[in-house]
């Protein structure tokens, strides 16, 4: 009995070890590593039995377990004397879904690291099979495949080809590098030679990175013809990759280049190109768009964003991100539970005909800090503010009362707040604040404002909120809270000029702010009187309603409001603004400023709903004339982006970007895309309308396919196509 237990011990371990270094990655030792011979193991057969001549035979719907392998045959004989294993099939080898092994049958040498399997196939996790005449297992690591047909594609009985396939005299995988090596392959699509490789590798599906060509695309623009990209991808070691895909069309060269690397506290990106075309013969164009973050010791955080392009056309001309003004920036932050430290520098580059580069502020330095204390003797929370604020024009034009030309201008702001609530008899909370702000103010390369300039703001509101809350016989909520502000700031010392805060918008979230100005350098002065109320609805089905309306009076109007800001004169204009609601699927949200004659100076709508199949998005927004925000004429505009799932494989998209003041179309895009479990179609066309000094309207084809199967899955859903004929 002693040995028999041994055989089949023996037996067991012999059926395992080679599957388990044949499908196990080894990552870092040269050979494949086999399994702890001392971990549990299970052989099951309908009999097991010795010959005579010492060979063990395991028979009938024989498995095999070993921790995640499992060995399914019809026979496994052992042949003690020789060391030899023989299995009859059909055979299947799992190992935890990722790799399957099938097979009619298989021999392996005594040392279990080589061996060979007749009528072999190799399916990687459930998607990418190498089907071959004959397997061969060589020193632990390589398996050798003759006559290989390899696809994702599903593969019908009926004898019809996939719809791709690669076809090879021999493959070699690499089990310790996770690579595929192809050699005299054939790229077939629907059995008919497309392509022929020497030799060729290429990742297996298990392998999360790895040097290699990526997916081509082919684009074609009225300017630039007709071109294709080859993108090759660069493992730099485990935190770092680069890019590089050349383009090349009729009309241009160009190399675009994409560098990552991460680090234990950070990370960076850039993405750059190089440009000869015939658009500007004999120059140098390019562009370089670089991102990163860093989280630095006592909570410091860095981040930095950086855009830069040869000349104003080429976004437009290389499909770039649609970006009228380049914005490069470099922020340091440290935000706690009571403190805010954030200081930053700005540039910006524009794109625009209608602005010169030397007039705008194109260099911006700010520094905030704020802390917050809670003082035991008032109560309350009291809040200290330092900030400063400066940009820099390139040019050295004095600035004029009508003409900012050359102007820069500097600031420092210091401001103290406390504020406090107290729940009155009624339900009625009230929210008191009081404060007050000190500026300096300096102007430089200025004929106007020559002299600094400093003032002190005192300001004080009261506010008062009636919450309540309604429940319906159906289940649902409803709350409504009436607000009643009043405010006073007295804004003191001289003259200064504005220029932070000349755009002011009006809605839900300056509604009860004492100043609607978006920057320090501009307050409101005098009092106010706001009034309005919030009101929403929550239905047990999943439907939620929010709406707000308010208005803000004053003692005094103020002029330096613009006229579409809704907020000029002693009476603003009536904010309504509303939300709806149901769940992921659909939300509807809208705002407007109704003005004393019930017309609309501003309004907006935005509109999104999803489906399993389909989804829309759509802005429509309308603004009226306003000579002081330099809209001569009124703006009216839709954005729609829409995307339909016409069956499991097909699918559609669509995009507009639509004047209506100007009854023309602005930008306009089709798409449509065919999936798979083995293929990826996807071709788009793009047009854009609009044309500057420098950019002429521009009509963009794209088209890429990629092949599925060598990458890592990506958990999207994949659906297979059927092999029946009707």
């Amino acid at each position: 009995m002693p040995k028999t237990g041994n055989l089949r011990r023996a037996l067991l371990l012999s059926a395992v070890l080679p599957w388990l270094a044949l499908t196990a990655p080894a990552l870092q030792a040269q050979t494949a590593a086999p399994p702890d011979p001392a971990q549990p193991a299970m052989l099951v057969a309908d009999q097991v039995f010795i010959t005579p001549d010492r060979t063990l035979v395991a028979e009938g719907n024989v498995e095999a377990f070993q921790g995640n392998i499992r060995l399914r045959a019809r026979k496994i004989t052992f042949d003690q004397t020789n060391g030899t294993l023989q299995i009859e099939g059909p055979i299947r080898i799992d190992q935890n879904g990722g790799i399957t092994i099938l097979a009619n049958a298989a021999e392996l040498d005594r040392d279990l690291r080589n061996g060979l399997l007749t009528g072999a196939r190799m399916v990687f996790q459930q998607q990418l099979q190498l089907a071959s005449l004959q397997m061969t297992r060589v020193s632990g690591r390589y398996t050798q495949l003759y006559k290989t047909a390899v696809t994702s594609c599903h593969v019908c009985d009926d004898g019809r080809p996939p719809l791709w396939q690669i076809r090879a005299e021999r493959v070699i995988h690499d089990q310790q590098e996770r690579q595929l090596y192809f050699e005299s392959a054939q790229l077939r699509v629907l059995d008919v030679p497309v392509f022929y490789f020497p030799a060729i590798r290429l990742p297996d599906p298990s392998l999360e990175r790895a040097s290699g060509f990526l997916v081509p695309s082919v684009r074609s623009t009225s300017n630039l013809g007709t071109g294709i990209k080859v993108p090759y991808f660069f493992t730099l070691g485990p935190h770092r990759d680069l890019t590089l895909a050349p383009y090349i069309s009729s009309s241009t060269q160009t190399l675009d280049m994409r560098y990552r690397q991460a680090f234990r506290r950070g990370r960076i990106e850039f993405n750059a190109a190089y440009t000869r075309d015939d658009l500007f013969s004999g120059e140098d164009r390019g562009y370089i768009f670089g991102e990163g973050q860093f989280d630095l010791p006592r909570d410091f955080r860095f981040t930095f964003d950086v855009k830069a392009v040869s000349d104003d056309a080429y976004v437009a001309d290389y499909g770039l991100p649609d970006l009228d003004r380049l914005r490069s920036e470099a922020v340091l932050t440290r935000s706690k539970r009571d403190s805010l430290f954030r200081t930053s520098f700005t540039h910006y580059k524009t794109l625009r005909d209608s602005e010169e580069q030397s007039d705008i502020p194109s260099g911006i330095a700010e520094a905030f800090y704020q802390t917050r204390y809670f003082p035991a003797l008032t109560g309350g929370e009291l809040r200290l503010t330092l900030q400063g604020h400066g940009h820099h024009r390139s040019s050295s034009i004095e600035g004029t009362a009508t003409d900012s030309n050359g102007r820069d201008l500097s600031r420092l702001t210091a401001d103290v707040d406390w504020r406090r609530s107290w729940r009155l008899g009624y339900g009625i909370l009230a929210e008191w604040e009081i404060g007050a702000a000190g500026d300096a103010f300096r102007a430089y390369d200025d004929a106007v404002f020559t002299e600094e300039v400093t003032r002190l703001t005192p300001r004080s509101a009261l506010t008062l909120r009636l919450p309540m809350i309604r429940r319906e016989a159906g289940g649902a909520s409803q709350y409504l809270e009436p607000i009643l502000q009043l405010g006073w700031r007295d804004e003191g010392g001289g003259n200064v000029v504005s220029e932070e805060s000349r755009f002011v918008e009006f809605d839900q979230g300056n509604l009860l702010s004492l100043s609607r100005f978006p920057a320090n350098d501009a307050r409101e002065d005098g009092l106010t009187l706001v009034y309005g109320a919030n009101w929403a609805r929550y239905a047990p089905t999943g439907w939620q309603a929010y709406a707000t309306a308010g208005q803000v009076l004053r003692s005094d109007g103020d002029d330096r409001f613009t006229k579409s800001s809704g907020l000029g004169g002693s009476t603003s204009d009536i904010l309504l603004a509303g939300q709806i609601k149901y769940g992921d699927s659909l939300a509807i949200s809208t705002r407007g400023l109704l003005n004393g004659s019930l017309n609309f100076s501003k309004a907006e709508l935005r509109g999104e709903w999803h489906t399993s199949r389909s989804s829309l998005a759509g802005t429509y927004l309308w603004l009226g004339t306003d000579p002081d925000e330099d809209r001569d004429e009124e703006s009216s505009e839709l954005w729609v982006d829409g995307r339909y799932d016409i069956n499991p494989n097909w699918s559609a998209s669509a995009r507009l970007r639509y004047d209506i003041a100007g009854a023309q179309a602005t930008r306009a895009g089709l798409g449509v895309a065919y999936s798979n479990e083995c293929v990826t179609v996807d071709v788009s066309v793009n047009r854009r309308y609009t044309s500057t000094t420098s950019v002429e309207p521009t009509t963009d084809f794209g088209f890429t396919i990629s092949l599925s199967g060598f990458s890592v899955k990506s958990g999207s859903k994949q659906y297979r196509r059927s092999c029946s004929k009707t």
